[in-house]
C-alpha cells in the first residue's frame, strides 16, 4: 500500500509557468474526463494531476520502445511505422494494435481492381 504523500511531489511548485511539474494541460485533461460519460459531473482537483502523470509515463514508455525500433533500423528519425512496430511488438500495448494496424494496412494496400 502506498504511503501518504507519495503523490505530493506531483502537487509541488510549477515548471514553465504551470501550476505543477506536469507538462500536459490539466484543463484539457479535465475536459476529456468530463466527456467520457454522462455520469461524470464533478472531478476532484487531484484526479487530472494523476491522469496527467499517467499519460506522461505512457507516452515516455511508448516513445522509448519506438526509439529502440528506430535504432534497430540504423536511423535517427522516428517514424510512425516505428511506433506501430513498437505497439505490435509489445504485449502491454495490445489495446492499440487495431489502431496502428488499420493505419498501416490502409497505406500499404492498393485499391482492388487496379493494375499497377
Amino acid at each position: 500500500m502506498r504511503q501518504a504523500g507519495t503523490y505530493s511531489g506531483l502537487l509541488a511548485g510549477g515548471m514553465s509557468g504551470r501550476s505543477g511539474p506536469h507538462s500536459l494541460p490539466l484543463a484539457r485533461i479535465k475536459k476529456i474526463m468530463k466527456k467520457s460519460g454522462d455520469d461524470v459531473k464533478m472531478i476532484s482537483g487531484e484526479a487530472p494531476i494523476v491522469f496527467s502523470k499517467a499519460c506522461e509515463l505512457f507516452i515516455e514508455e511508448l516513445t522509448q520502445r519506438s526509439w529502440m525500433v528506430t535504432m534497430q533500423g540504423k536511423r535517427r528519425t522516428l517514424h510512425k511505422e516505428d511506433v506501430a512496430s513498437a505497439v505490435i511488438g509489445t504485449d502491454i500495448f495490445d489495446f492499440l494494435v487495431n489502431l496502428v494496424s488499420d493505419s498501416n494496412h490502409s497505406q500499404d494496400t492498393t485499391p482492388t481492381g487496379t493494375n499497377t
